[in-house]
């Protein structure tokens, strides 16, 4: 599972609203892009000023302002000032490790979730902190890293599509329905691990399964703590009596909010067979060394016999009867190897081996 949450503990004696990373200020890097847009009008350029952003508070079209990194915190805080959002707030978007939530400041929605994508060339998943300030002619998201799955929202803004006759509720949901969906690819990789995982638990289990089972279940607490709130946050959203989500919107977060309890329950069954397959490990050993066992007992149980004869005509006493008989020892020979073939006759008929 592949996450940066910040240390919390470097923020310990630190006055509320303070601007760190890592207990530090900032100022690597980021990626600003502005889309603004109504029915009729359509602009995307990326800036390399913050205050270029500035011109488009006010204007009666729907403006997009996506900022890739929380590496420099300047610039999260001009724009915080600019747009009036509470310290408070701010602090929240630079702490990664911020559990999903949503909240209503009357000016603005404030949102937070985690943007989950599958890492093909490390087979892992990986979690990046999103959040959202939606205000009523403005959108404004913060991720924490460079690159996202949002491209096929940008591609609807550009082709004139739905989201333009809208405001930035709507863009709102389409960007949450576009992680979410995300989900569902997530999803389908993580059941090809368990489903590899327990093929290999019932084939061959090795003490490798176990580390790997360890490793899943870890992943499955991880995405539990990204996925299980957000169904919390849809429906505050869907519910909300904010005057900045359209009644026209709330029908859109309601498809959101099932399929959100569709990837939940999902998650929910791989968990359950995953703390299952420590059941299946231990049920593989036990029968791997009963097979081990009766393939020894076996072998005693033949040669008990014959370690019996083999002892008897081993002693040494001058009147034993066979000892000066010309065919004896090849005669002791025939009796221990019908004795080996009746047993193995035996123990097959009683379906042992």
């Amino acid at each position: 599972m592949i996450s940066k949450p910040h240390k919390l503990s470097k923020r310990a004696g630190q006055p509320p609203g303070l601007l760190l990373i890592d207990g530090e200020t900032g100022d690597a890097p980021v990626l600003i892009t502005v889309i603004d847009y109504d029915a009729a009008h359509f602009q995307e350029k990326q800036v390399h000023q913050i205050t270029e952003c500035f011109q488009f508070k006010d204007t009666e079209t729907v403006t997009w302002i996506n900022v890739d990194g929380l590496g420099n915190t300047k610039v999260i805080e001009d724009l915080g000032k600019y747009y009036n959002i509470h310290p408070l707030i701010l602090e929240d978007i630079l702490n990664t490790g911020q559990r999903p939530k949503v909240e209503d400041l009357e000016t603005y929605l404030y949102l937070n979730l985690k943007m989950l994508s599958y890492i093909e060339s490390a087979k892992d998943v990986k979690i990046e902190h999103v959040s959202m300030i939606i205000g009523p002619n403005f959108l404004i998201s913060f991720q924490e890293d460079i690159g996202d799955i949002f491209d096929p929202v940008r591609e609807r803004i550009r082709k004139d599509g739905k989201i333009r006759k809208y405001g930035p509720d709507y863009l709102a949901y389409a960007l949450i329905d576009s992680i979410v969906d995300n989900y569902f690819v997530v999803m389908e990789k993580l059941e090809e691990r368990v489903e590899d995982l327990e093929e290999e638990l019932v084939l061959n289990p090795t003490p490798d399964s176990l580390n790997k089972i360890n490793r899943l279940k870890k992943d499955m607490i991880f995405l539990r703590k990204s996925v299980w709130p957000l169904r919390e946050v849809i429906n505050n959203l869907e519910r909300s009596e904010s005057p900045l989500i359209k009644e026209s919107t709330t029908i859109y977060l309601r498809d959101v909010y099932d399929h959100t309890i569709q990837v939940i329950d999902t998650l929910e069954t791989f968990r359950d067979m995953v703390s299952g397959m420590i059941d299946i490990y231990l049920s593989g050993l036990s029968y791997k060394m009963n097979e081990i066992m009766k393939v020894l007992t076996l072998i005693a149980t033949i040669f008990i016999p014959l370690t019996f004869i083999v002892g008897l005509y081993g002693m040494n006493f001058r009147n034993m009867p066979e000892i000066s008989w010309e065919y004896g020892y090849y005669s002791v020979l025939v009796v221990m190897f019908v004795m080996v073939v009746g047993m193995l006759a035996f123990f097959r008929r009683k379906k042992w081996i």
